[in-house]
C-alpha cells in the first residue's frame, strides 16, 4: 500500500474570485504539472495515495479542494457552481503557477468537471485522465430531464434538483455516518442495491459492503464536511442542466490524448460511445468499484504513469 502519511500541508490561493484550499507537492519538478480533481462526497485528500507517486516520477502536483469544499470559499448563489466558474478557477490555478497547461485528472464529479474544462478551454489541457464517470454526451434534452424520464424522481441527480434543501439536511444529521455508510457501499464485489437510497444510506446504522479507508482518513472527510455542510457540494448537482446549455455552444469533441479508468463494480455505468466523443482515449479498467484511487491505489497508479510515460507531455 502506497503511503499517504507524507500528504502536502495545505495553502490558500485566491483566483477567480474565490479562495481554494490547495495541497501542493514536487514544487522541484517544476515545469510538469499535473492537477488532482476530486469529487463527491469527497476531498483533496482522495488522492493521498497519488501524490507521492506523481511526484517520485517528477510530476509537480497541485491537488485543489475544489469551491464548495474543505476550507476553499464556499459561495451563497447555486448559479456559482456552475461548469464555467469550476472550470475557470482551474484555469487560474495555472495562472497562479504560471502554467500554460497540465494534466488534469478527475474522480466521479472532478471528472465532470475536468470534461468540461477540456471542452471550454481546450489550449490549458494537455492530456486527461478520468476515473469513473466517463464523458457526458449532449443529447436533446438537458441530462436531469432525461434522469428525471428515465430513472425517475427518485434517482438522486434528479432528487437533489427537484427537492433543494432536504437531501442536504438529511446527510447533515450525522455527518460522518453518512459517509461512512457511502464509502462503504459500491466497492469490490458488491454493487449498490438501487432499493437503497442517499438518504436511507444517510441514516443507516449498518454499514454496508467493505471500507476503503481507515477511521483516521474518514475522519479527514467528515471534519471538512461539518464545517461546510453538504449544500456547497451539492448545488454541483443543481447546475449540471444549466452546464448542459453551456457545453451547447462548444465543439463536443475532446482531442487530448486521454486515459478512462473504469471500477468493474462501480455502480456509474461505463460509455460504449466513448470513442466517438474522446478518440485518443485508453481505457482500462480495476477490479473496484466507485472509490477507484482509494481502493486500488497501486493499480491506480501503475495505469496512471504506464499511460503517461507514453504522451507527449512538456517537461
Amino acid at each position: 500500500m502506497p503511503d499517504a502519511t507524507a500528504f502536502p500541508k495545505p495553502t490558500m490561493i485566491t483566483v477567480n474570485g474565490v479562495e481554494l484550499e490547495v495541497f501542493e507537492a514536487g514544487q522541484h519538478n517544476a515545469g510538469n504539472p499535473i492537477v488532482l480533481c476530486h469529487g463527491w462526497p469527497e476531498h483533496a485528500y482522495s488522492w493521498r495515495f497519488q501524490v507521492p507517486a506523481l511526484v517520485e516520477a517528477g510530476y509537480h502536483v497541485i491537488v485543489p479542494n475544489q469551491r464548495g469544499y474543505g476550507n476553499s470559499s464556499c459561495p451563497d448563489d447555486v448559479a456559482n457552481y456552475g461548469i464555467e466558474n469550476l472550470s475557470a478557477d482551474l484555469t487560474a490555478l495555472l495562472d497562479h503557477y504560471g502554467y500554460e497547461r497540465a494534466t488534469f485528472v478527475g474522480h466521479d464529479w472532478g471528472a465532470i468537471v475536468v470534461w468540461g474544462l477540456t471542452l471550454l478551454h481546450p489550449s490549458r489541457v494537455s492530456n486527461v485522465i478520468n476515473l469513473s464517470v466517463p464523458y457526458p454526451i449532449r443529447g436533446e434534452k438537458p441530462w436531469v430531464e432525461i434522469m428525471e424520464e428515465v430513472l425517475g424522481a427518485d434517482h438522486y441527480f434528479v432528487h437533489f434538483n427537484r427537492a433543494p434543501g432536504e437531501a442536504d439536511a438529511v446527510f447533515g444529521e450525522h455527518p460522518a455516518r453518512f459517509l461512512c455508510n457511502m464509502y462503504r457501499q459500491g466497492v469490490a464485489g458488491k454493487k449498490p442495491s438501487p432499493k437503497v437510497t442517499l438518504l436511507k444510506l444517510a441514516r443507516a446504522e449498518v454499514p454496508f459492503g467493505n471500507p476503503v479507508m481507515s477511521e483516521a482518513d474518514l475522519a479527514v472527510f467528515s471534519a471538512a464536511f461539518e464545517k461546510t455542510g453538504f449544500t456547497p457540494g451539492l448545488n454541483w448537482y443543481r447546475n449540471f442542466d444549466s452546464n448542459w446549455h453551456v457545453l451547447g455552444q462548444v465543439d463536443p469533441i475532446i482531442k487530448q490524448p486521454c486515459l478512462m479508468i473504469y471500477g468493474a463494480w462501480d455502480s456509474v455505468p461505463t460509455s460504449r460511445k466513448l470513442a466517438e466523443f474522446v478518440p485518443a482515449v485508453e481505457v482500462v479498467t480495476l477490479d473496484c468499484g466507485h472509490w477507484i484511487q482509494q481502493e486500488r491505489p497501486e493499480e491506480t497508479n501503475a495505469a496512471i504513469l504506464s499511460w503517461l510515460a507514453k504522451q507527449d507531455a512538456p517537461l
